[in-house]
């Protein structure tokens, strides 16, 4: 059942950061169970340790919102938050935060460092760190809108290709160009062909992106021991349809020409029709063909936790390390078959995992595998035990 883990904090430092004036929180490499009540500031260790995956954290908040309460309404250095975490080894220290210079000068900027080194963004915590979370929010997930399933999906796949967010960053920012151009009826055709050139080429490449995760997450999904279904995924949309039977050379050469002649109705709709920003991601019980959105609320939890499991298991394989795993209110929302299945497919993965919840009882399954942490008024009450 157990499984030498290759990857995993062992110390969290926090400052000025949510709920915590200062934080250190010193772990080893088998799972972290914080438990305590409501409110005491469980989510926010999480928040804190998800600041070093992709995007921008779990709860997706503001700069300005990382800081802890009593420092909101500072207008200077008061307002700066500070995380580091320390990997196993020790070798290697990874540390972000709100800059105090810049918000002396009134501007708010996030740094980047590893081992003490600034990065030019937090993309490079990726190519040292591998990390996946699930919080409730996103138990919504398969009623939620398209764009929030894109999010979502962007997110896995910058896990395993960190320069997808690069690509999709270029991507949005040539978009909101072009809108911006045609909203104002500029007639530079030249400029607009530029920006309708830059728009092909990123959005090939991240909708190829999108595509080749999914198929690498079905198969790695076919592979899951226990009562977790197997889901079947895929990209949905105009784009992915010209992909799947044709050159990525040429279906650029399509969208460029799609989007030139579309500029009279993207000028009126204010966007573009076509693009990854129109996609979907599509999610099947491969066992029984049911669409994940028509499934039962429990079958629901139980897909996204596989699309989960089956994500550790693509990273572990590709990176030769398993990711950092921050689970958020999973255990309540499962019966206790699915919850020690869960347990055990941790495990066996051998990935560290952040779990939180209020009833400490639910986690006894990972006595052995795991320490516990009590989490009360935004500290942790006696350190973590074994």
């Amino acid at each position: 059942m157990t499984c030498p883990i290759t990857s995993a904090v062992t110390r969290l430092d926090l400052s000025n950061f949510r709920s915590y004036a200062a934080l250190r929180l010193e772990v080893d490499a088998r799972c972290v169970v914080l438990s305590g009540p409501n409110g005491a500031g469980k989510t926010n260790i999480l928040e804190a340790v998800s600041l070093f995956g992709p995007g921008a954290g779990l709860r997706q908040a503001k700069l300005a919102d990382l800081a802890r309460k009593q420092a909101m309404e500072g207008k200077d250095t008061r307002r700066a938050w500070a995380v580091a975490l320390e990997l196993a080894g020790g070798d290697i220290k990874l540390g972000t935060g709100l800059d105090p210079a810049a918000l002396v000068k009134g501007k708010e900027r996030r740094v980047s460092r590893i081992d003490g080194e600034p990065q030019r963004g937090q993309a490079a915590f990726g190519r040292v760190l591998g990390m996946v979370w699930l919080t409730p929010r996103q138990d919504r997930l398969f009623i939620d809108s398209p764009a929030g399933r894109r999010r979502f999906l962007d997110r896995l796949v910058t896990g395993t290709d960190p320069d997808h967010a690069g690509r999709l960053a270029a991507y949005e920012t040539v978009l909101k160009d072009r809108t911006r151009l045609l909203k104002e009826g500029t007639s530079d055709a030249t400029w607009l062909s530029a920006l309708e050139e830059s728009m092909a080429r990123y959005g090939v490449a991240v909708s190829m992106a999108r595509m080749e995760l999914l198929e690498r997450l079905t198969r790695a999904g076919a592979m899951a021991q226990g009562r977790f279904p197997a889901a079947r995924l895929q990209m949905v949309g105009a784009l992915e349809d010209q992909l799947a039977d044709q050159p990525a050379l040429a279906v650029e050469d399509h969208m460029r020409e799609a989007l030139c002649r579309s500029r009279p109705r993207d000028r009126e709709a204010g966007g573009a029709g076509f693009g990854p920003h129109r996609s979907d991601m599509a999610v099947w019980d491969q066992a029984s063909g049911q669409v994940a959105a028509q499934c039962s609320t429990g079958e629901q939890k139980a897909l996204l936790l596989a699309i989960i499991l089956a994500n550790i298991r693509l990273q572990t394989g590709l990176r030769g390390a398993a990711p950092v795993v921050l689970l958020d209110e999973v255990a309540a929302h499962l019966d206790p078959l699915r919850r020690r299945d869960l347990y055990d497919e941790i495990i066996a993965l051998g990935a560290q995992t952040w779990l939180t919840g209020t009833d400490r009882s639910l986690f006894e399954p990972l006595k052995g595998h795991a320490q516990w942490c009590h989490v009360q008024d935004g500290r942790i009450e006696g350190g973590c035990v074994a």
